[in-house]
């Protein structure tokens, strides 16, 4: 069995920051611990967009706190996303995450992250068989 706490998973490397300081996503399940898939609390900070395109991987997403849309790029639709609303990037969808109230969200992705992928320009991570090569977190 595994017990882990958010907040101190949140003193240690599995808290990853993006870069450009929209984000963080704590990581609490990784692929190294035997699922199929990984969960995390990511929090999407208040006045941010991000653009995301998982090519790779299957997310669903859980909103517990916040207020924000995502908007699908493929057809311009926005959706707004408010706590007890999920949103599931089944078709691999290339989309826009803002938040107008910082967000708390419970992601899970299959196949399960390692920690260290590292979002590539166009928004997505690099398959599961090529994340090896990535040697910094996202």
């Amino acid at each position: 069995m595994i017990v882990r706490n958010l907040e101190e998973a949140r003193k240690t490397d599995r808290l990853v920051t993006a870069e450009n300081g929209n984000w963080d996503s704590t990581r609490l399940s990784l692929a190294e611990d035997g699922g199929n898939c990984s969960f995390h609390i990511t929090r999407i900070f208040e006045g941010t967009e991000t653009h995301i395109h998982y090519k790779h991987h299957f997310e669903a997403v859980y909103c517990i706190e916040g207020e924000g849309e995502v908007e699908t790029l493929a057809d311009g639709k926005i959706w707004p996303i408010k706590p007890g609303d999920i949103y599931i990037l089944d078709q691999h969808d290339d989309h826009l995450l803002r938040a107008s109230k910082t967000m708390h969200l419970a992601c899970v992705f299959t196949p399960g992250l390692t920690g260290k992928e590292v979002h590539r320009e166009d928004g997505s991570y690099a398959p599961a068989d090529e994340e090896a090569d990535d040697s910094k977190p996202l």
